[in-house]
């Protein structure tokens, strides 16, 4: 006689298909403990009918739990719970921040399609004007217009994502020498790039509101002589996802002019334009190097950013433009202007940003703690001090779940408080349930 299951039915309430569902409620249990190896699952046909799904909706969601290793199936025998520390391998990858996908093979043969169809050959029988085709400039400077930044095409430079628009303002500002401010939590990036220039790096204390203006007054007070720049994320900072407020932004600026110091600007995560929240470089054009990206906004791999320097500046950012990539991809500026001119990018941003908030909604249910956010994006963060995060994330690791180091997000090692940056973007909604549980276990037994 077969042992009924200690399972009691239930799906996971978020907004996702039956099967998605199914599996995020069963994949919790199991990382909650609330399932021990070896417990038998219900049959398929009774779970069907009690949970009022179909037979192939439970046949799927358990071929999807077996392909993670979280239930085994015997022939004959039925579903039972595997042992989660059998999975070999990284399951789920909390660490790289992307948008969620939401591109498919129709919408990408569609894309080609026309593409195919409206090809010029000129483009890619010759190298491009070193800032980019006009009219490619003029398309990019019409997208950063829908985020609230109105630049002019004839001083913007196109660039291979805003990784590297950063990098250009970096090299154009500082160069060689000098001193880079910046959150004292901040994109792992800037922290690289100041350490592959060896510029000495100055974390900025912060608060709900991101960079706190009376430390930056003191820091910059600190900081050695010579030139002097901000690097910035005043929407949805990444890591802490605080987003400045008018007078806020005003206070930066005002010091930034005082001191004069340079401003870089991030601002990959505006997914629209907020009347109250101009960015800086809207309130500082002369000294702000503002950056974005349809590579954040869009897809990942279309590696197309754009950078508008300062007026004054912006002959030293060609000049840094021909010592890195001299080119943008003709093909993905192909596929820009497709997007762009066919509406296709705004319909994907709009689906970008309904997946976003419904990935928000799913951390805040089952995540206790998340930092207060304004806006939807694609990372939540979870505040707690420095040792416990790195015992989370070791922890998290071991059993199959990678989030971002906290110290590669840190510009002071030292610091005793820091937390878990967890980008919601790349896994599926299944995967994502079932990681965001096993988290907040770990925060649990740890506490």
């Amino acid at each position: 006689m077969r042992l009924a299951s200690p399972w009691t039915p239930h799906l996971m309430p978020i907004a996702a298909p039956p099967s998605e569902r199914l599996v995020a409620a069963l994949a919790h249990d199991i990382l909650e403990g609330k399932l021990e190896s070896g417990d038998r699952l219900p049959p398929h046909r009774d779970l069907a009918d009690t949970l009022a799904i179909g037979v192939g909706t439970v046949t799927k969601a358990f071929a999807m739990l077996e392909r993670r290793g979280l239930v085994r199936s015997v022939k004959g025998r039925g579903t039972f719970v595997a042992l989660v520390q059998t999975r070999k391998g990284v399951q789920i990858d909390l660490s790289r921040n992307a948008p969620p996908a939401v591109m498919t093979e129709r919408l990408l043969a569609r894309t080609l399609a026309a593409v195919a169809r409206n090809i010029d050959s000129g483009m890619f029988n010759d190298y491009p004007p070193i800032a980019g085709h006009e009219e490619h400039r003029r398309l990019v400077a019409r997208w950063f217009a829908g985020v609230g930044m109105e630049a002019d095409p004839r001083h913007l430079v196109l660039t291979s994502g805003a990784h590297h628009a950063v990098a250009l303002a970096l090299n154009a500002c500082l160069g060689p020498h000098g001193t880079l401010l910046t959150e004292a939590h901040t994109y792992p990036g800037i922290i690289t790039l100041a350490r592959h220039h060896a510029l000495p790096l100055v974390g900025v204390a912060m608060d709900e509101q991101g960079m706190v203006p009376d430390a930056l007054k003191h820091a910059l007070g600190r900081a050695a002589a010579g030139p002097r720049a901000l690097y910035v994320t005043p929407t949805m900072q990444n890591p802490t996802t605080a987003t400045m407020g008018l007078a806020r932004r005003e206070a930066i600026v005002a010091l930034c002019r005082a001191h004069d110091v340079w401003i870089i600007e991030d601002d990959v995560y505006s997914q629209s334009a907020v009347r109250d929240l101009p960015p800086l470089a809207m309130l500082a054009p002369e000294r702000t190097f503002y950056a974005n990206s349809l590579s954040k906004t869009l897809n990942p791999t279309l590696r197309i950013g754009g950078l508008v320097p300062p007026p004054s500046m912006y002959a030293r950012v060609i000049d840094a433009l021909h010592t890195s990539a001299i080119m943008v991809s003709p093909l993905s500026c192909a596929f820009m202007a497709q997007w762009l001119m066919d509406g296709t990018a705004d319909a994907v941003r709009q689906a970008i940003r309904a997946e976003s908030v419904s990935r928000v909604n799913l951390a805040r249910q089952l995540l206790s703690g998340l930092a207060p956010q304004d806006t939807a994006g694609y990372h939540v963060w979870l505040p707690m001090p420095t040792l416990e995060a790195q015992r989370i994330a070791t922890a998290a690791q071991a059993i199959g779940v990678t989030v971002t180091p906290p110290t590669s997000t840190a510009t002071d090692n030292a610091g005793a408080d820091s937390g878990l940056r967890l980008c919601l973007g790349t896994p599926s909604m299944e995967q994502l349930g079932a990681a965001l549980a096993a988290i907040e276990r770990l925060r649990r037994q740890a506490s």
